[in-house]
């Protein structure tokens, strides 16, 4: 019982130190930040783009920076023996 406790806390501990985490992803002129808690922290659009191609580019990026925090955060689970 005591080794799960020790677990929820190491998870608690990592999950906090994940919070400080942070992805950014440009393209074409815009830039879109994400936090490890996957909030956007950050949106910088392109004047020289129309909105349509500027609504798409920030989902293009939001979604390559979340799959890019997941993918660490995963990494990081699996390397503290984690493995769910």
């Amino acid at each position: 019982m005591f080794d799960n406790l020790k677990k929820i806390a190491e998870l608690k501990k990592m999950q906090d130190s994940f919070k400080k985490e942070r992805e950014s992803v440009e393209i074409s002129g815009v830039f879109v930040s994400v936090n490890g808690n996957l909030d956007i922290e950050e949106v910088r659009l392109n004047p020289d783009l129309d909105v349509k191609d500027q609504q798409n580019i920030v989902k293009q990026c939001f979604n390559e920076a979340k799959d890019n925090i997941q993918k660490r955060l995963a990494k990081s689970l699996m390397g503290s023996g984690f493995g769910f």
